[in-house]
């Protein structure tokens, strides 16, 4: 372990022991605020600190085996002992090297998922129905809530267009490597000579901004627009003009919501939209920026180039950014993305790994 790791890991030590003997304290709950934050504090920092531990006593493991060599009787066990010592160290530094890491400080907020069909006609459309199904399918499997947005239905089934918000502990950090093109290899149901199509859909992962720090909306920069709403709703949908389009002036971003019933919820829902569009927008800029001179593999904010593709005659699933093929496709359109999500993880951590070493 290099030195300032060391010194890094060390500070973390004596926080941590700061933060216990801080909320220990009988008037730590006086300021709920505090508590709070230094409770979440002492969470990222605890597991940390307990790897450290286990570093560091590997270390007196290996140093009292190393002492035991001398002694003829002990040696094989003391060798032993040492082999397997230093395989710890190997891991736990390893670990230790991810923890460490920067954070990413969106990785725990909720995210707004947009699902848009693309070259493919019906087909697409259909796709982006499929997609979005995987993705309500794994927001279950982690106990997320989803609310959809906003919608424009195709008229052979599926999306032309889906916008959704998914609430949960640490959405966008699994969730952050799906934007991108997402291309589909099949037979549609309506082809009758049993030829494969190829289709597309592009897909968007923004965490929620919070309008007050994140971005800041002068309202002379709106216009809001009230209509009445369109589709499928019953005897409510076209009494009132509940529909809420809002346009951003600046940057010509334009919001629709219509799916909630009163004209407030809907102007709610389209500005916590709005807000994430233009913080993503802020957020892909400066990534370019970046990427102009140090190419990224994943997150380069390039979201026209085709990330993956499902190619259902062959039951396989690739991801072109890290070349993983998985033949597993149905389990992953039933939303068991576990592994994918995984493996872009475990490819973006080496990245940083690799960065931090230049």
């Amino acid at each position: 372990m290099n030195k300032s790791i060391a010194t890094k890991l060390t500070q973390l030590s004596v926080r941590l022991e700061e933060l216990n003997r801080l909320l220990s304290s009988e008037t730590i709950t006086a300021n709920l605020d505090n508590y709070r934050k230094l409770t979440r504090e002492r969470a990222e920092i605890a597991p940390v600190v307990e790897l450290y531990d286990a570093y560091l006593q590997s270390e007196r493991d290996i140093h009292t085996a190393q002492e035991m060599c001398g002694d003829a009787e002990m040696r094989d066990f003391a060798d032993a002992e040492i082999r397997d010592g230093k395989e710890r160290l190997t891991q736990i530094g390893a670990e230790l090297q991810k923890q460490l890491l920067p954070k990413d400080p969106n990785d725990e907020r909720n995210i707004f998922l947009e699902i848009r069909a693309g070259t493919g006609g019906d087909e697409s459309a259909l796709f982006a129905g499929d997609l979005f199904r995987m993705y309500v399918r794994f927001a279950e499997r982690q106990r997320w809530q989803v609310e959809v947005i906003s919608q424009s239905p195709s008229e052979a089934g599926g999306y032309k267009e889906i916008i959704a918000k998914i609430i949960g502990n640490g959405a966008y950090s699994k969730l952050k490597f799906e934007s991108g093109g997402h291309r589909v290899q099949r037979v549609p149901a309506t082809e009758t000579q049993g030829r494969i199509h190829t289709s597309a859909c592009t897909v968007a992962v923004m965490p929620e901004a919070d309008e007050i720090m994140d971005v800041v909306l002068n309202p002379a920069e709106l216009r809001i627009d009230t209509f009445r709403a369109s589709g499928a709703g019953g005897q409510h949908i076209n009494k009132t003009d509940s529909a809420v389009r809002i346009t951003h002036l600046p940057t010509g971003i334009v919001v629709e919501c219509q799916d909630g019933r009163s004209q407030h919820k809907n102007k709610a829902q389209a500005m916590s939209v709005l807000a994430a569009r233009i913080r993503d927008k802020q957020t892909q800029e400066q990534q370019s920026k970046q990427a102009a001179t140090r190419k990224s593999l994943i997150g380069s904010g390039d979201r026209s180039g085709r990330i993956r593709t499902y190619n259902f005659p062959q039951g396989r699933i690739t991801d072109h950014r890290i070349n993983l093929t998985l033949y597993k496709i149905e389990q992953i359109m039933d939303g068991d993305l576990s592994e994918l999500c995984s493996a872009l993880m475990s490819e973006h951590q080496a990245e940083q790994l690799a960065a931090m070493g230049e």
